[in-house]
Parts: structure tokens; sequence; C-alpha cells
């Protein structure tokens, strides 16, 4: 891919490109090292060139080619999600912490988008890639490479920097990607019609709902007879977590009958991927109600139309199923799309139809448009860095610090509230994180799988 082409959603990157530098069959490294415009296996991202406008389909009745806010979308989202991880500790505001168990903060909203923007960009990438020539056996190969690649990242991520086997983690973040991306691409290769992706949200929301709300957990009983539904320690999720990955899971019960470290639950487990995997085919409708043929004012209204359906249907089955994203239950599912969708529609309608981000407006979207363009790589980033500087030792006044502790007590303490020192610790986070994505994107550097 030269230079110059682009469609806005990332083509062969998707929302999970940027991961490690993929080099073109054919072109050794060297030959990449030594091009002049030093492109990495340059995605159709989102490089802002005036001349890479939308197709407007009410003009032209084509499928719509580029959409920055999808990119928009996809660069907030990881910014809050950078932030939300390093939220600066106890003293951090409450909607920049996951609920405990059940109930809804805006943290919790940020993975699922995530998710949610993989399979929009699925729709787009896969369509520019057939319309170049590639065989579906192509993309199958292809998907399967990547989900690998970031599954492996993710691992990578977990257990950085010592690797201890006896409880390294295997779940995680980018796995749970990869899992989504790896099964709603070859899904979408196989078949791209409307009709099977409404089948398999409804498939995978009301099977999960069975599952755990009717199905005995081996050695204590029914949910809702035996056990409380929904118990955070007694349920379908973490038994079959605690028999498939024993000691190897993300937390580790807080009570008088501690189980064995790492030993609890995982809010990325194995058998909460399947209500994920309608996350992800939720977006993949979004993507495809998007590239429909219709005018924008109509993409923006059934966009509004998907936000309202999917918050009213998810508030109502939370009723029946709490919203709980450790376990990302079905009600958890819908209401995130909804909130997706609604973000979704605001950025497409103020970028996309009122054409914010040009000319005056640029700066508007441009800090977006960066973070989402080499989107993994800021959130490698986020995630590897702090490892590295907790590692560095000195002493300060007396006292043994590193160099983020030293912040902390140096700097962000001189805040008037602890929910502004914990803020200006977060913001300090992804301020630092923008710096070589920003360097990537000025020198048009994509990093993908």
């Amino acid at each position: 891919m030269k230079r110059g082409q682009g469609l806005g959603v990332r083509d062969e990157g998707l929302a999970i490109s940027d991961a490690v530098i993929g080099l073109r069959k054919g072109e050794s490294a060297w030959r990449r090292a030594a091009s002049a415009r030093r492109v990495i296996s340059m995605p159709q991202s989102s490089v802002p060139q005036e001349s890479q406008t939308i197709t407007n389909p009410a003009k032209t009745g084509a499928p719509m080619q580029r959409l920055l806010s999808l990119d928009v979308l996809r660069g907030i989202t990881i910014a809050f999600m950078i932030m939300v991880n390093n939220n600066g500790g106890s003293g951090s505001w409450h909607f920049m912490n996951h609920a405990q168990w059940n109930g809804l903060t805006p943290t919790d909203l940020v993975f699922p988008t995530f998710v949610f923007v993989v399979g929009a960009s699925v729709v787009f990438a896969f369509h520019a890639r057939i319309k170049r020539g590639a065989t579906r056996a192509e993309l199958a190969r292809h998907t399967v490479q990547r989900a690998v690649i970031l599954f492996f990242l993710g691992w990578v991520v977990n257990n950085f920097p010592f690797f201890h086997w006896e409880y390294m983690r295997f779940y995680g973040v980018l796995q749970r990607i990869a899992v989504c991306y790896l099964v709603v691409g070859l899904f979408y290769i196989w078949d791209q019609r409307v009709g099977t992706k409404v089948a398999g949200v409804v498939a995978a929301l009301v099977g999960y709902w069975v599952l755990v709300r009717w199905v005995p957990v081996p050695g204590v009983g029914m949910p809702g007879h035996d056990i409380p539904f929904m118990d955070m320690k007694l349920n379908l999720v973490s038994w079959l977590d605690r028999l498939v990955m024993p000691h190897h899971l993300y937390l580790e019960y807080p009570g008088p009958d501690v189980l064995e470290p790492h030993d609890l639950r995982d809010p990325e487990g194995l058998l909460s991927d399947l209500p994920a995997i309608g996350t992800a085919l939720l977006g993949v409708l979004a993507g495809l109600w998007l590239r429909g043929q219709r005018a924008l004012k109509n993409t923006a209204l059934g966009l509004a139309g998907g936000a309202i359906t999917c918050l009213a249907l998810g508030y109502l089955w939370s009723l029946e199923f709490p919203l709980n994203k450790n376990m990302w239950t079905s009600s958890f599912v819908l209401v995130a799309a909804g909130y997706s969708l609604t973000v979704l529609t605001l950025s497409f309608v103020m970028v996309d139809i009122l054409g914010w981000g040009k000319g005056q407006s640029k700066g508007l979207v441009y800090p977006w448009l960066v973070l989402g363009s080499n989107a993994i790589t800021a959130y490698m980033f986020s995630e590897l860095v702090p490892g590295l500087l907790d590692r560095i030792h000195f002493t300060s006044n007396g006292k043994q610090t590193n160099p983020m502790s030293w912040l902390a007590d140096h700097v962000f303490i001189h805040m008037p509230t602890p929910g502004w020192a914990a803020f200006a610790f977060s913001f300090f986070t992804l301020a630092y994180c923008f710096v070589p994505v920003w360097i990537l994107y000025r020198k048009k550097i994509f990093v993908k799988v």
C-alpha cells in the first residue's frame, strides 16, 4: 500500500492494527528500511489529507469509502482506555474506576467500545481488500495470523517484565480482542449477510444468558436456588476459568476463605468471550449500515435508532440479567453497544456530515486521529512503560522511590484534591503515550499486525 492511499477506516490493520511491524510479502526488511517514505505496512488509515474525503452516498449512490468518524471514535476510546488503566489509584473519581461487580460506570464502557469498533472496521477493511483482489483464503489466513500475533502481544503485556510461569496470566484485553476479531472476521468472510449477523448476536447473548442462569455450577448447584444468581465467586464463568486456568487468573477472592493466588476469576475469561463476540457482531452490523447506499442524514438516523434500541433492550434485560462488565453479561453488551452507537452517531454527524476536522476545525479531531491511527501501539506503550519505570530505583530525600512515585510525591500532590491529583497523573500518562504515536503519525508510519 502506497503512502497516498487511504480509506479512513483502517484496512488491513482494522481496529487491531498497529500491533507489530508487518512486512509485505516479497519485500525484504532491508528494502523497507531503505525506503525514503518509511511506511511500515501502511494500513488504509486515518491520514488526514484534504483530497481524501468521504464518498457522499446522497450524491453518488455508492457505498461509503472513508469514515473519519470511526477513526475519531477509535482514538477517543484508546485515550480513555489509557487514562482509566492508569487512573491514579484510590483517590481517583468514581467514573474513572470500574464497577466492583454489578452496575456500570463510564470506565466499564471503554473496552466494549473498542471491541465494537473492531467489528465495524472488519466491514470496511475486508471490502477494501476484496476490491483489490484478495481471495477468501487469503483473508482467512491473514485473519488467523493477526489474531495469533495480537494474542501473543497480550500475553507479553500481562506478564512483562518478569514472566513468572507459576502465576502467568494468559487471558487479557488484547487476547479478547484477538478472539473476537478471529471469530467475527472468519464469520464475515464466510457470510456477509445482515441476517446471519443478527442471528449470531441473538445466539451469543441468549445462549450466554441460558448458560449463566440455568446451568448448575458443578459442585455447588443451581444459580438462584442453591447459590445466589450472579455471585462473585460461585458462577459458571469463574468455575470454568478455574478449571481451565487454575492459578493463572487475574483476581483472587478477597475474603477469609482466600483461594490460591490468582484463582478466583478473570474479567476476560473463556466463557465470557461468547457475549464479547456479540459485541463485535453489533459492530459489524453498524459497519454494514454505514456502508449502505443511503443519504448521510438517514445513516445518522439509523445509528441513533440503533442506539436507542440497544439501550432500551439492555436496560430492560438488566432487570433479570444485571449489568456486569466482569462477566460481560448480555444486558451489558446491549447497553454498552447503545452508548457506543450514541458516540458514533455524534461523531458521524459532527465529522462526516458537518465537516469538523477540516480547515480551522482540524484541531478538534487531530488528537483522536493521531491516537486512532496507531491505537494498539499507544496501548502497548501505556502498558509496558510503567513496568519499566517501576524498575528504576533511586533515592530522594532519604526515601527509595521510582520516577512515577517521585512525580506523585513532588508534583501531583500539589493538586487541590485527591481526585484532581489522580486525574493529573492519568492525563500525564496519556500525554507521554501520545508523543510516540504523534511522531509516527507525523512521519506517516502506521505500525500494524
